[in-house]
């Protein structure tokens, strides 16, 4: 029966899992609680691949528990009520571990339906996940659990597995891999972090390829081949997604150009144009705002005529968008200023508006006839002294001029016409 090179190198120990250190390295707390045998109930969250159903394999045979595997999108809870019916026999004498995959599946009522037997012991919960538990997750389940998150592998972690592939399929068949220089590297990188994406395409690689004599040739043009696009996490609505789209926008913050065409092109390669191009008109407006107030209707021309264009030529006003947000000079204040503003009227702070500031038709229909509004235009520079906030608020600053050469050049010019 054929099995999948990611299952014939599945790690039988903590030691052979790759790039979870922060977890499972010496010391770690995942690592103690495995060594001493106390498992609570968990959830592993992190991308596929990580090594989350290798680690609850390890766990079930490193404290002889028997582990059952039940996947969320295809179980029900009558698969969890078959697994109790052998609780206590000798199934599972020393009692039993449920590796629930995929738990977000489960609606409420059905994740609920697992509290009874975690709760009395009868089972030890160890769900994973690729989303985030804490919006997925239900908070009953998640009271009771212990979270630990799996780290996306890094290029290093992966071709230290992808070697040892190598290294596997040469004993299997007899024949001595010749890999072209940055094969077995670029199959690392564009896997995305997935190891099970990396050893599958490896095990492709020795599959397709042509014997000569005892030697069998990687090359890199096949290998990109097999791996087609990069695994790319960029899910839509997932974590991922929103993290892809504040890298990108912390970049342009940070006057990164070359983070930002990097975050804006993972966006783009896996089709989320449109969330890209919300995201850079909201970025004109926040971080870069009054220090060139121009940006916004470029930045809005770019995303029309991207949207009008379509990829792959949409990237191009797009790209021009991002690197000239990324180089313009930066500055929050006008929605900082709004912001502290809606701060105030949330909290009860609106008050009664000057006399002089009510509309007209109030001279027509009360007995005040004299507004005592100042029209600025009639006056030099159009401005005059009065009073334009509420009396209780009279002093408030919610704006503070930025350090920008724009803003400080109207800063300059309103200090000498107030006389400040």
């Amino acid at each position: 029966m054929y099995q999948p090179l990611a299952d014939l190198l599945r790690p039988e120990t903590l030691d052979e899992v790759y790039g979870q250190e922060h977890i499972l390295g010496e010391g770690a707390v995942l690592r103690r609680l495995i060594d001493a045998g106390h498992i609570p109930n968990m959830i592993f969250y992190g991308p596929s691949g990580t090594g989350k159903t290798t680690v609850a394999n390890i766990i079930a045979k490193q404290t002889n528990r028997t582990l059952y595997q039940l996947n969320a999108t295809t179980a029900s809870t009558a698969d969890i009520k078959n697994i109790v019916a052998e609780l206590d026999t000798f199934m599972a004498p020393n009692g039993a571990l449920l590796y629930l995959d995929e738990i977000q599946s489960f609606n409420k009522k059905q994740q609920q339906s697992l509290l009874e037997y975690i709760e009395n012991g009868k089972i030890t919960l160890i769900a994973s996940t690729t989303e985030n538990p804490y919006f997925y997750v239900f908070n009953a389940i998640l009271s009771r659990s212990t979270v630990f998150e799996f780290k996306q592998l890094s290029p290093q972690a992966v071709l230290q597995a992808v070697k040892r592939a190598v290294e596997h399929l040469e004993k299997r068949t007899a024949l001595k891999a010749n890999c072209e220089e940055g094969t077995l590297e670029y199959i690392s990188a564009a896997c995305g972090g997935d190891l099970r994406k990396a050893l599958n395409a490896i095990e492709v690689l020795f599959s397709a390829g042509v014997p000569q004599g005892d030697t069998l040739h990687l090359t890199l043009e096949d290998a990109k081949v097999v791996t087609q696009k990069s695994a790319m996490r960029a899910d839509r609505d997932g974590d991922n997604h929103y993290d892809l789209l504040s890298a990108l926008q912390k970049s342009i913050r940070g006057s990164d150009p070359d983070a930002a065409c990097h975050y804006l092109a993972r966006l783009l390669e896996v089709g989320q144009m449109q969330s890209a191009c919300r995201r850079l008109m909201v970025i004109a407006a926040e971080d870069i705002g009054l220090a060139y107030p121009m940006i916004i209707p470029i930045v809005k021309s770019c995303v029309d005529m991207a949207l009008m264009l379509g990829m792959p030529e949409a990237r191009i006003p797009l790209g021009d968008a991002a690197v000239l947000m990324a180089t313009s000079p930066k500055s929050n204040t006008g929605h900082v200023a709004l912001d502290s503003a809606l701060a105030d009227v949330r909290k009860g702070k609106s008050f009664d508006f000057p006399r002089h500031l009510q509309n007209m038709h109030a001279d027509t229909y009360t007995m005040e006839r004299e507004q005592g509004y100042c029209y600025p235009h009639a006056y030099p520079n159009s401005w005059v002294k009065q009073q334009y906030l509420p009396d209780e608020l009279v002093g408030t600053k919610y704006y503070t001029y930025g350090e920008n050469k724009l803003e400080q050049a109207a800063k300059q010019y309103w200090a000498a016409i107030k006389g400040e």
